[in-house]
């Protein structure tokens, strides 16, 4: 049996390492800072008390995305009356943007606000989509199945898609 002080050394690591999980998912469902920096916190929180759960037989990001992603749906949940039309980049990804060109600001741009439209469960399988899971990875994440994934991915596109459309015409 593992003792706290290996524990709370495991705890840490994960989150150095994977920190990374943590903030993506919170840019993904809060708008404001002050809303991140308290999901963030409630996802260490949930991170922490599941750590003895952990089941070296699955990857650990999977495990830490779904652990984020329920925390954030729940977070979304009881503060959905906050919502607002855009979501901030984090200020790394804000020094990203400078040295790109005004156009593709604008269409990352356009994508984080119908991003932030959509509803809990598609902002998470965008989230997944983007960061290049797999379906079989989503799916697992997700406890749903690949045709699901597939076909929600699918709609979800289009969806994203048409908003593009309608702007440009």
């Amino acid at each position: 049996m593992i003792n706290d002080d290996e524990l709370r050394k495991k705890f840490e690591q994960i989150i150095e390492q994977h920190k990374g999980i943590l903030y993506k998912v919170a840019r993904t469902y809060c708008q404001n800072d002050d809303d991140r920096q308290d999901l963030v916190q409630e996802i260490m929180i949930q991170i922490w008390k599941s750590l003895h759960t952990y089941n070296n037989s699955f990857a650990l990001s999977t495990w830490l995305f779904r652990i984020s992603l329920n925390v954030a749906i729940s977070f979304y949940r009881k503060n959905e009356h906050r919502k607002k039309n855009t979501i901030p980049l984090p200020e790394e990804l804000e020094i990203m943007y400078v040295e790109e060109s005004n156009e593709k600001q604008e269409m990352l741009s356009l994508l984080d606000m119908f991003i932030s439209e959509l509803n809990h469960i598609d902002k998470a399988l965008i989230l997944l989509y983007l960061e290049e899971k797999s379906y079989a990875e989503i799916a697992e994440i997700m406890a749903i199945s690949i045709t699901n994934v597939g076909t929600k991915l699918g709609r979800i596109k289009e969806k994203l898609k048409s908003k593009f459309l309608k702007l440009h015409l």
